[in-house]
């Protein structure tokens, strides 16, 4: 096996490395251990993490790789070779790791009631903070000269990462109601409850989440042109009113037929329906327009989701909310007497037999609850 007199690891030119193994694995005492800024160097045997070497120019020797002189009893001053692994690992923290869901989270919007597919995207940093309890994990995964980078790690962490966020996003639109047009402003709040439950989840493995925004959430540009069409079907409704949107629609639906040949013209003529010329077009036209001007009916709207219906719907079409106005509940009143309550209108207290009729003075005139005097003759109540 080859000595070793220099031990060393210059890092990557793309500085995305995590882990490197040295390849060679024979080392005497006196060789010369190299250890740059930003990495560690850590000595391992048996699988047992022993010495930890921090950025510094070393001579190996027995007064610092204590532990491994514990474990193979070292001899001092000698040459002999021992064989021991070395791990570098990098100590800088990587904050630019980019994350995505590769599937969309379907779901119902529940402000346009439109299904859509969203996808989110962000970043994340880490480092590691426990040097051994990260290694032990490694241990046996690692050939000779393997460089373990970030983005490796970063796809071992991605399964519970991205379930974490799709469940965090679902639980904010579908519990919060918050439109997916909307959700833009909740960003922040996702990005910080995600990190507060991944944060232990790193941590088992030694690594330690510096951050993790949510950088974006989005779909695809279909679902985006159904609901535009719905905000500018509202708007135009608003505009209009409902019996003027209804009639300009037909007017549409008229429009679109007159420019497709197996439309509407195509039905009228395939009934041995003709539209002649001259006077016979305007006999035509004339009663068709004043068809398409009458007034559509008015809509019934939903009291749940405010959706329109038909006229006499028993359950909206949207929501499938009852569309049936609850019966008010019968008034009532309280017998002054027992305190029982008793149906508005009733003359005796169903419970103690008390009347309650409104006192009358002797003059016929109705006295005020509590007056002690007629406030229509001045007499004294109860004489």
């Amino acid at each position: 096996m080859a000595i070793l007199d220099v031990i060393k690891f210059g890092g990557l030119a793309s500085r995305d490395w995590l882990v490197y193994k040295h390849p060679k694995d024979s080392i005497t005492l006196g060789s010369q251990l190299i250890v740059g800024e930003g990495q560690v160097a850590i000595f391992v045997k048996g699988g047992a993490v022993c010495d930890v070497f921090t950025p510094g120019t070393y001579t190996l020797s027995t007064n610092n790789l204590p532990l491994l002189q514990g474990i193979i009893n070292l001899p001092f001053g000698g040459k002999t070779p021992f064989s021991a692994e070395i791990y570098y690992i990098n100590t800088v923290t990587k904050l630019d790791l980019a994350w995505g869901t590769s599937d969309p989270i379907q779901l119902i919007d529940p402000k346009y009631h439109v299904r859509l597919r969203i996808r989110a995207f962000g970043q994340v940093g880490m480092k590691i903070a426990d040097y051994a309890g990260f290694l032990r994990e490694l241990i046996g995964s690692l050939n000779a000269s393997d460089v373990v980078r970030y983005t490796k790690v970063l796809d071992f962490y991605k399964g519970i990462l991205v379930t974490k966020v799709k469940s965090i996003i679902a639980d904010i639109i579908i519990h919060d109601q918050i439109s997916a047009l909307e959700i833009a402003a909740q960003l922040d709040d996702i990005s910080q409850r995600t990190q507060q439950i991944l944060t232990p989840e790193f941590g088992k493995f030694g690594m330690q989440l510096i951050n993790f925004f949510v950088k974006s959430i989005n779909f695809p540009e279909e679902d985006f042109e159904t609901i535009n069409k719905i905000l500018e079907d509202k708007a135009a409704f608003d505009i209009m009113g409902d019996s003027r949107y209804a009639t300009k629609r037909s007017f549409d639906v008229y429009e679109g037929a007159a420019t497709n040949q197996n439309g509407v013209a195509g039905a009228f003529a395939a009934g041995g329906i003709g539209l002649g010329a001259g006077a016979a077009i305007a006999g035509n036209v004339q009663p068709a327009a004043s068809v398409m001007q009458a007034p559509a009916p008015e809509a019934a709207y939903c009291p749940a989701c405010h959706a329109a219906n038909k006229q006499g719907a028993k359950f909206c079409n949207s929501c499938g909310a009852s569309m049936t106005p609850p019966e008010p509940k019968p008034t009532e009143k309280t017998c002054p007497g027992c305190g029982a309550v008793v149906p508005d209108g009733s003359k005796f207290c169903t419970e103690c037999g008390m009347s309650l009729q409104p006192p009358v003075c002797a003059c016929g005139a109705t006295l005020e609850p509590g007056s002690k005097f007629c406030n229509q003759c001045g007499r004294k109540v109860g004489e």
